[in-house]
């Protein structure tokens, strides 16, 4: 049975531990977070306010760090340190030369290190790289896509509204479709960025260059109450394919093809739209430490390539 440990008991935790609490192979034996009433919503698991005494106490095979992104590296290093395999949220970092820093600190180690970038694991998005790379639908033109939320003011200690700790909307929310683009296709040859940056709200779209072909990414921070949202929309020479909750091909010869994804367990956060990529990732990287296999779905030098491109917003 593999062992868990999970580090940070914040928002995007209960993903984790739901994912985690389907596996057979695998149990959570304790959580952490400074926080004693985060622990309290969770009493089925030992819970500790202090990192290094869980350590002491547990035997840990995997630790899941859902921290705030400024501490992933200082975390992800303590924990490679102590012998542990390490699945962290993204992003890596907020500086490009943490990317290869930490997998060579566990490579090293003998551990495994996984950025947990759950939109490649993600059904529909896969979907879209399968229809790229096989051609089916011909070249691709050109693309679309969004993620739109509200400025997350329920941040503990405001730190996700604290450019140096959060990175706002770049390193939070457009780094996801970054990511992707960068994992699908590659890392684009340049890129315009267009922004609105005040305050109390962060919007920006970004045009990214391929040899044939442009892709406009979308991401905000919106002032009020605002849902979240996010899709794509992808113009190929044979078909137009969208994502808004659901997956639609729409052929140039009139035929639509809807695409059904595999079961999917519903998100504890508002507004995420139903998917397994977070089961989906989570079992990619325990079987890999199971199978004494480093993970290499999410490699540093693409993770670099992005957070370049980030640090020049």
């Amino acid at each position: 049975m593999t062992k868990v440990a999970i580090l940070g008991v914040g928002g995007i935790s209960g993903a984790h531990i739901a994912a985690w609490k389907n596996q057979k192979d695998a149990e959570i034996i304790a959580i952490c977070d400074i926080r004693q009433e985060m622990l309290d919503k969770h009493p089925e698991y030992k819970g500790y306010t202090d990192f290094e005494e869980m350590t002491k106490n547990e035997e840990i095979d995997i630790l899941d760090i859902c921290l705030p992104t400024y501490l992933h590296v200082e975390y992800s290093l303590k924990g490679i340190e102590k012998g542990y395999h390490v699945l962290c949220e993204k992003p890596v970092s907020l500086h490009p030369e943490d990317a290869h820093k930490v997998y060579e600190a566990a490579k090293a180690k003998g551990v495994n290190f996984m950025i947990a970038h759950c939109v490649r694991f993600w059904d529909e998005f896969l979907r879209l790289k399968e229809i790229y790379e096989s051609g089916e639908y011909g070249k691709l033109i050109s693309g679309y896509m969004f993620r739109l939320g509200c400025r997350p003011s329920w941040s503990w200690d405001g730190w996700m509204t604290d450019e140096k700790r959060s990175g706002l909307v770049p390193f939070d929310l457009h780094i996801h479709d970054l990511d992707f683009i960068t994992y699908a296709f590659g890392a684009p040859n340049s890129h315009t960025l267009y922004r609105a940056k005040r305050d109390d709200q962060d919007y920006l779209n970004c045009v990214y260059q391929y040899d044939d072909f442009f892709l406009s990414i979308e991401s905000s921070w919106y002032a009020g109450k605002f849902n979240f949202q996010s899709g794509f929309r992808f113009q190929f020479e044979k078909a137009v394919v969208e994502y808004k909750g659901t997956l639609k091909e729409y052929l140039t010869d009139g035929k639509v093809i809807n695409f059904v994804p595999k079961a999917a367990e519903e998100s504890d956060m508002e507004g995420i739209p139903t998917t397994n990529a977070y089961e989906n990732e989570i079992i990619y990287f325990k079987k890999c430490c199971q199978d004494n296999v480093f993970p290499d779905l999410v490699k540093p030098e693409e993770l670099k390539a992005v957070l370049d491109i980030l640090t020049s917003f």
